[in-house]
């Protein structure tokens, strides 16, 4: 007899321990403070010392044309009717993320990805470079060896073999910070605690945690994701203030039913609030296969015919014997999961009872297709 997967078997297991006794989360583990967060960066540049891996100019003429300016701005001048012809150079992308309070002088990761044709920037170093954000002002500078995890080599009869994206890399502590990200954490009011997952139990329970440590009114709750709090003005006292704030122990809400379907995978994750109302399921397969033997038709000795491949084909169907299981009122995560082993379903046919009992009504939870 078929049974689901061990993961999904274990993953249901525990979500069942999960739900048992009820666990308390840290704010700071909960929640975040508003307008304390990361910001994204994004530059163009150039990458060089490829060993013949660069873009082809002819199709990507950016290259040729930075690497003109960038020339340019060191007194060297390319004439107009020449055309280099590079092949150890490579257009690059920069991102990087700069995190919250990051002074000048600090160092961030880069990530550097080839934006032309070529096919590897292993062994290249990014010549300097700015990083912008948003709001186009430059808040870091980037420059330094590409480390590259991927590999690829080609043959000079065309075959090639490839591990991993070798046009894409990281520099470590490649971006140096040259300006810092204002923040309103220092201009004194009240802060706002976001929830990572937005919940009026949890709200609620946060607002009533900081009022019964600081004091009532220091904390209100001013929707299912949000709760503002009362804070001191000066900035120290702020830090040492949110500190103890974010080590309070908070017991979050209960998680909504629901189910978590792959359809690429056939995963299936189920939630211990996961109910069941009465139902009866049927569930069987049908089988269809087609066998092709095409046959040869030859003419007679004298006749005047061609010889001619003729099709033949031999179509079946078969239907494997169903099963039919019931589920009384109210069945728990543990009767389904019991009972569909029991019938040996696969996940993909989980799935299908899944939707089924979903579009009877019976499936007391949301089914997320993801």
């Amino acid at each position: 007899m078929k049974t689901l997967p061990s993961l999904l078997i274990a993953l249901c297991v525990l979500a069942l321990g999960v739900a048992s006794p009820a666990r308390a989360d840290r704010i700071r583990d909960l929640a975040q403070v508003g307008g304390v967060r990361s910001n994204q960066l994004i530059g163009y540049g150039l990458v060089v010392g490829l060993d013949g891996s660069g873009d082809q100019t002819s199709q990507a003429p950016f290259t040729t044309q930075s690497l003109e300016n960038m020339l340019q701005q060191f007194g060297v001048t390319v004439p107009a009717n020449v055309r280099p012809q590079l092949k150890n150079a490579a257009a690059v992308t920069i991102t990087a993320e700069i995190p919250p309070f990051a002074k000048p002088g600090q160092r961030i990761d880069v990530t550097v990805a080839s934006i032309g044709n070529a096919k590897s920037i292993r062994g290249g170093e990014l010549l300097l470079s700015p990083l912008k954000g948003a709001d186009g002002n430059v808040y870091a500078i980037a420059q330094g060896s590409v480390v590259v995890g991927g590999v690829s080599a080609q043959g000079k009869s065309g075959s090639s073999v490839q591990v991993n994206i070798s046009a894409s890399g990281r520099i470590p502590g490649g971006a140096s910070i040259e300006r810092s990200v204002a923040t309103s954490f220092d201009k004194g009011g009240d802060l706002m605690l976001n929830l990572n997952t937005a919940d009026f139990t949890t709200a609620a329970r946060v607002a009533e945690a900081v009022n019964r440590s600081f004091g009532a009114g220091t904390a209100n709750a001013i929707d299912s994701g949000s709760v503002a709090v009362r804070a001191p003005m000066d900035p120290a006292q702020r830090v040492s203030w949110l500190s103890t704030i974010q080590s309070l122990e908070v017991t979050p809400g209960d998680a909504p039913a629901r189910v978590i379907v792959n359809s690429r995978t056939g995963t299936v994750v189920i939630g211990s609030d996961v109910k069941v109302g009465a139902a009866a399921v049927a569930h069987g397969s049908i089988q269809v296969t087609i066998s092709e033997q095409p046959q040869v038709s030859q003419p007679n000795p004298f006749g005047r015919g061609q010889t001619a491949v003729v099709p033949s084909s031999n179509v079946t169907v078969s239907e494997d014997g169903g099963h039919m299981f019931k589920f009384g009122p109210g069945a728990s995560l543990d009767a389904i999961v019991r009972a569909v082993n029991q019938v040996g379903a696969s996940p993909s046919d989980l799935v299908s009872i899944l939707q089924a009992l979903k579009e009877s009504g019976a499936l007391h939870a949301e089914l997320v297709v993801i």
